[in-house]
């Protein structure tokens, strides 16, 4: 039979999850000190201090004075990083907004297939322009 009884269990469990939640908390601010760029270098080490030294203050103090602040650099960062993320994926595709100068190969084929079913184009010549296009 254990003395660790199964309610201590529970409240070791919430503080070690509460530690958890302190951690990422305090690297979530470190790592916004250092994004902001509204501050200048003195600035962010007086942060940078206020938050270690004074850990539970300055993390409150912070996110007080910054909380709006750092909702919109991670909303900026986001969208930074869905816009890359699109722009990869129109390159990749070949469908990129300079079209066909910026070799554009779906739009050429999709232009080629369409000359097809309208008759301007035949199989031979088709295929034979398709092959020169992805070459």
């Amino acid at each position: 039979m254990s003395n660790y009884p199964l309610l201590n269990l529970f409240w070791t469990m919430l503080e070690f999850f509460l530690w958890i939640l302190w951690f990422f908390l305090l690297f979530k601010i470190l790592t916004d000190i250092f994004r902001n760029h509204d501050m200048g270098g003195w600035t962010k080490a007086l942060w940078i201090i206020f938050v270690i030294l004074l850990p539970f203050l300055g993390v409150l103090v912070y996110v007080i004075v910054n909380g709006r602040g750092m909702s919109q650099r991670d909303l900026k960062q986001a969208q930074q990083a869905d816009d890359a993320f699109k722009q990869y994926v129109r390159d990749a595709a070949g469908t990129g907004g300079a079209g066909a100068a910026g070799g554009g190969h779906v739009d050429e084929l999709a232009k080629l297939a369409d000359l097809r079913s309208s008759g301007a184009l035949t199989d031979e010549e088709y295929q034979k322009a398709k092959d020169k296009l992805l070459a």
